[in-house]
């Protein structure tokens, strides 16, 4: 298998031949995709225990395939039409018939072992449909719902696998991933260009005299420097909102929440120190910035009091 997915055959295989998974062969699926995926993402933190492993390769599996069957097909009418043959795969599991997929194989029992709802799921897939079909945003509102589809469900199912389904952790987490979602948005500004997708809302853009037009030619001047100023600091709030969560889980939560948290306001700081030119330069943090991080969060939880 090659670490990029490629769902459209995937799913031909899956639709045309309909073939019978075997639970572990299933799970070796999810296992390959969430170490082996063109994103180098590691999912599975190497302080979470080890009996979750596996239902975290699960949900994951999931969610990269929501994903990569909105963004990786490059046709909007195929997504579409394989996003509601997922979301009926989804319904199909949560009905109690027979899955023929294999992340949903594998996903089954971890469903029913945490008591997982369909809602988180089933957001993610209402999230990637609007992907297809919006491509502007015309004010904070609609950007917040995007991310309630898009980036909340996230939260809630590792909330979920840790054993946590409180709405005040919830809330929590909902800002800590709305944050991470907006300081992705904003260090992704040009990448999203490509799509012809704008999550900077034209409210904002509007009120300093800025266009949609200016920011695709890459004009960065006095009045995209006060956007994205005001766009950083929009985002650097929910990050603050949500820091109490790192208190209100167990030690081994609290250092991803912890990295997450501090990684997101991370890439926001880096947006300040370029003087939020996001149009001539993408953001990054080095790997050095990143050992760091991982070694203050390290102290900062073990001696932090968690639940």
């Amino acid at each position: 298998m090659s670490g990029h997915l490629d769902p459209a055959d995937f799913v031909r295989d899956a639709e045309a031949m309909g073939r019978a998974w075997g639970l572990a062969e299933a799970e070796q699926y999810t296992n390959w995709l969430a170490t082996h995926h063109y994103e180098n993402f590691h999912v599975v933190s190497f302080l979470l225990p080890k009996h979750l492993h596996q239902d975290f390769y699960n949900v994951y599996s999931y969610c990269r395939w929501s994903d990569d069957l909105g963004d990786e097909i490059g046709d909007t009418t195929e997504s579409l039409r394989l996003l509601a043959w997922w979301r009926s795969e989804l319904n199909r599991m949560y009905e109690g018939g027979e899955a023929s997929h294999p992340v949903f194989v594998a996903l089954q029992g971890t469903v029913k072992k945490h008591g997982i709802p369909k809602q988180p799921f089933d957001d993610l897939i209402t999230a990637f449909i609007q992907d297809q079909t919006v491509t502007r945003y015309e004010d904070w509102a609609g950007i917040l719902g995007y991310c309630v589809n898009s980036a909340n469900p996230v939260g809630r199912l590792v909330l979920y696998l840790c054993g946590y389904a409180d709405p005040e952790r919830q809330r929590l987490s909902d800002a800590t991933c709305t944050g991470l979602q907006l300081a992705n948005f904003w260090q992704d500004v040009t990448v999203d260009q490509q799509k012809d997708r704008v999550y900077l809302p034209l409210e904002l853009l509007a009120r300093h005299n800025y266009t949609v037009d200016e920011m695709f030619a890459h004009k960065f001047d006095p009045r995209f420097r006060e956007v994205m100023r005001e766009a950083v600091e929009y985002a650097r709030g929910f990050f603050l909102t949500g820091l109490p969560l790192i208190n209100r889980v167990n030690r081994r939560l609290s250092l991803d929440l912890d990295l997450f948290s501090r990684g997101g306001m991370l890439i926001l700081d880096k947006i300040a120190q370029q003087g939020y030119d996001v149009l001539s330069r993408r953001p990054k943090v080095s790997k050095g910035e990143r050992v760091r991080l991982l070694i203050t969060s390290l102290v900062r939880t073990a001696f932090a009091k968690v639940a």
